[in-house]
């Protein structure tokens, strides 16, 4: 087999590779993929382009991680990046849980950046987003849940708010 250049190997995978959202949100009601899906997925394509994929991670101090992926060939790498940042006021986690799935996140958006994986949201998945109202039942049941635990990332995935409505939420949770 003709041997074939690192950025030519990561193109083809990037354009073969599918990781499907095969994990449900119940409050959200949606599919996601998760960093262990993506890494799962990726297993054929190490031994057919000879390659490896490695996660690491550095803790940048105020609580946020950059989270790196690289693939390697053993002569060349390529490296792509996420940088976030841990919820420090979460309700409901323990702080090692809070770190914990700020890795996850992470990982799966600096393998998602070297791999060209699209993570917006699909068109039914934006469909059946609904409005937050200040005050209504659904805000104040949401205020409740987030105040047990429930995050910040999957209340946004399941409503649509404007900055004022996000401000008044931040402000009603922190009561």
């Amino acid at each position: 087999m003709k041997e074939i250049s690192l950025n030519h190997k990561l193109a083809q995978i990037q354009t073969k590779f599918k990781s499907k959202k095969s994990r449900f949100n119940k409050f959200g009601k949606y599919y996601y993929r998760s960093a262990e899906d993506i890494q799962e997925a990726l297993k054929p394509f190490l031994l057919e382009y000879d390659v490896t994929v490695k996660l690491k991670e550095k803790y940048l101090g105020n609580n946020i991680i950059k989270s790196t992926a690289i693939i390697s060939d053993g002569i060349q790498k390529i490296k792509a990046s996420a940088i976030v940042g841990v919820e420090i006021e979460q309700k409901g986690q323990l702080m090692p849980q809070r770190f914990g799935a700020t890795s996850s996140f992470g990982k799966k958006y600096a393998l998602g950046n070297l791999f060209l994986i699209d993570d917006t949201e699909d068109a039914d998945t934006i469909n059946k987003r609904v409005k937050l109202e200040k005050n209504s039942d659904t805000f104040n049941k949401v205020v409740k849940a987030m105040k047990n635990g429930l995050s910040f990332d999957t209340v946004k995935d399941k409503f649509y708010f404007d900055n004022d409505v996000e401000n008044f939420l931040k402000q009603k949770i922190n009561e």
